[in-house]
């Protein structure tokens, strides 16, 4: 398997962007899924990551097949 790298501000960007639109879109599934692999994540992150998917299973964030919001 390929090593997984993480663009800075990828998981604050990530956050911010479902937070606005409450929407999950595939490429932010693809973005949780690269930081969860990527082990050199902080402990802030991986539970800004806990808060989402807690968002996710209360049914206030809804998951799209688009790729993007435009």
């Amino acid at each position: 398997m390929s090593p997984v790298n993480l663009l800075p501000g990828a998981i604050n960007e990530l956050i911010a962007t479902v937070a606005d639109t409450h929407c999950l879109t595939k490429a932010d599934r693809y973005g949780m899924m690269a930081a969860i692999l990527d082990e050199s994540i902080s402990e802030e992150q991986l539970r800004s990551l806990n808060r989402l998917l807690r968002s996710f299973v209360k049914g206030q964030i809804q998951v799209t097949d688009e790729l993007c919001m435009a």
